[in-house]
């Protein structure tokens, strides 16, 4: 897809604007050079050397103006006699009565000469420089930097330059299986019409930020080979009344000339936010009337036998106002979700084709390793790796840029700069491998890969790599504990060995104590309060928290009771773990100090050695 060549008009409009301005500031430029050249250049004094020559009678005749004097030396005054010199005049009454004392003859300055040149840039120069500055700015296309009521979505129509296709767009199966129909309104519409079906006006894509929304809009275009209008939502609301409404008139009127076509608004929620939110019922809101505006053409542009099918991205839905989302507007919500582990692979897969691979890598293992990643953070991992191989004077990219790019997202870069003192050092260590031999037996967790205690990120003073080895979509309850468990293993390891706690165990504490907030509130997994919600879900997908519901002081105080009860036993659990495994515990820990990582199959060895407590033996028994 090639951006559309600007219309003629317009460059013929931006070139009057562009000649105005340069006449302009020329003249603007002679008038300064010609007043400044064309007035005589006379000595100028300081204004206590004109007092003293007048007392000294070295004054013949003096012209006095606001802003200058000007006078001439008598005749035989030293080597200047009869010169004429300037100064600056202070105010002083007592100047008349000096003169006249001293027998200068004085007389008011001459009023000026009249510069014609000046009077007429004064009434010329002034209108061309605002005629100019209209013509400059009033121009269409997206250039324009004050256009009102224009519309400044790209317009992107077939060219020389590469297209987005479906090939190019991996991961979201579902997703181009239901936009390929779209592709097919676009290139065929009688096939349908003819029996009497009504193309979709409308396609709404919802999904996390960085899975392909914008991607896909592009690659319906590409694949019908229609012209494509991009525009997002905040480009159309403006300080001014009326101006957003004007500029999706003019999004549309320029759409129906190139039927059939698309448009894509991304970022939906910036224009279309539901009216009932913010508090506006009137129709006098810049926004409110922007999106009138966007019903209406929704509403009435196909009934003329154009084809314009407008495709909108957004990551918030829960907050679109009910009458965008109405059939006969978006007719249809195509959901673009996080891929799967076969989706991430053809992800990977697509991006790594641009980059120089070593044989040994595996992309199928990099996808099982990368669970919840979107198509944009495996791009950005995939550039990560290059870069690491690039730095390290490699000719291609190995498996050990991955791994390193992995950890890099997900825990940070390594803060070698930082340095712990030795007693820090092993509460970290016994921390971190607290972490590793609890979530070792921990279901649902993942595979404990690898232990660091080198720094990485803002304030992680090492840290446990768990990577999932299948996507979960489920989890039970004895799951959810498990973690728990696993997350208070680093403190549970620091009252194990050091009989003390320190402030590492934080953010810790805080995701066990969300979790088993969730558990109890959200999933229903209390034994007391039984399968009841008390939180109330936002259907978005930007990770907010979810808004509570009211409770009564009894029910919030049984909440608590659940909460403290799950985290407490998971607690225990993960103490009796590290108890059983003691001599584990610190042999790890000692080896992990020596060395600062393990992973691979050392830590695959030692984790295999760790055993269940006893009484969880005696009860699986």
């Amino acid at each position: 897809m090639a951006i559309k060549n600007e219309d003629p008009k317009r460059s013929r409009s931006r070139q009057i604007g562009n000649i105005l301005l340069l006449v302009g500031a020329g003249l603007l430029a002679f008038n300064f050079i010609f007043t400044a050249f064309s007035a005589p250049q006379l000595p100028k004094v300081p204004y206590s050397l004109f007092v003293h020559q007048v007392q000294s009678n070295q004054v013949s005749r003096a012209s006095i103006g606001q802003e200058l004097i000007t006078y001439q030396l008598r005749n035989g005054v030293g080597d200047r006699g009869g010169e004429i010199l300037t100064t600056t005049p202070i105010f002083d009454l007592k100047l008349p009565d000096l003169l006249q004392t001293n027998g200068v003859e004085f007389s008011a300055a001459p009023a000026p000469k009249n510069n014609w040149f000046g009077t007429l840039l004064g009434w010329v120069l002034p209108p061309l420089i605002f005629v100019g500055i209209f013509q400059l700015f009033n121009r269409g296309g997206a250039s324009g930097g004050l256009q009102i009521g224009k519309s400044k979505a790209k317009v992107y129509v077939e060219g020389s330059a590469p297209k987005t296709l479906f090939a190019d767009v991996a991961g979201v199966d579902e997703a181009k299986t239901e936009l390929e129909e779209i592709v097919q309104f676009l290139k065929t519409p009688e096939k349908y019409t003819r029996i009497g079906a009504k193309i979709p006006k409308g396609v709404l894509l919802v999904g996390p930020p960085g899975t392909g929304k914008t991607l896909l809009a592009k690659a319906v275009a590409g694949e019908a080979g229609v012209p494509f209008f991009s525009i997002s939502g905040s480009e159309f609301v403006e300080l001014f009344v009326g101006v957003g409404s004007a500029r999706v008139r003019d999004l549309f009127e320029q759409a129906k000339k190139q039927s059939p076509c698309i448009v894509f608004i991304d970022e939906l929620d910036a224009v279309g936010k539901s009216r009932a939110s913010g508090g506006f019922y009137g129709g006098n809101d810049e926004r409110e009337q922007t999106l009138n505006q966007l019903l209406t053409e929704m509403d009435g542009f196909g009934a003329d036998g154009t084809t314009v099918i407008v495709l909108a991205a957004t990551n918030r839905p829960e907050s679109l106002d009910p009458a965008l989302l109405r059939p006969g507007r978006f007719d249809r919500q195509v959901l673009v979700d996080r891929p799967d582990k076969s989706g991430r692979e053809a992800i990977l897969k697509i991006h790594a084709g641009k980059v120089i691979l070593d044989p040994t890598v595996d992309l199928k293992v990099i996808a099982g390793r990368t669970s919840g990643f979107a198509g944009a953070d495996l791009a950005n991992l995939v550039n990560e790796a290059a870069l690491l191989a690039a730095r390290a004077g490699r000719e291609s990219v190995m498996m050990a840029d991955f791994s390193e790019a992995i950890e890099r997202v997900v825990a940070g870069l390594e803060k070698k700069s930082r340095v712990l003192n030795e007693q820090e050092k092993r509460i970290v260590a016994y921390h971190e491998v607290g972490h590793a031999l609890v979530g070792s037996l921990a279901s649902g967790s993942g595979k404990v890969e690898k232990i660091s205690i080198i720094p990485r990120g803002m304030a992680a003073l090492g840290y446990t790599l768990q990577m999932p080895s299948e996507d979960r979509f489920l989890m039970s309850k004895e799951d959810l504990e498990a973690q728990i468990a696993t997350l208070l293993g680093g403190r549970s390891a620091e009252e194990l060995i050091f009989g003390s706690i320190t402030t590492g165990a934080s953010n810790d504490l805080q995701r066990a104590t969300e979790l088993a907030e969730q558990m109890v509130t959200t999933y229903g997994m209390s034994e007391t309060l039984g399968p009841l919600a008390y939180q109330q879900r936002r259907n978005d997908f930007l990770g907010g928290m979810n808004s509570g519901r009211t409770v009564s002081p009894q029910t919030a105080e049984s909440i608590d009771r659940e909460i403290k009860g799950i985290v407490s036993a998971a607690h225990d659990r993960a103490r009796d773990i590290l108890h059983q495994n003691r001599e584990l515990l610190e042999s790890i820990s000692e080896k992990l100090l020596e060395t600062e990582v393990i992973e691979g199959e050392t830590l695959e060895h030692l984790l295999s050695q760790v055993k269940l407590p006893q009484a969880v033996l005696s009860h699986n028994g």
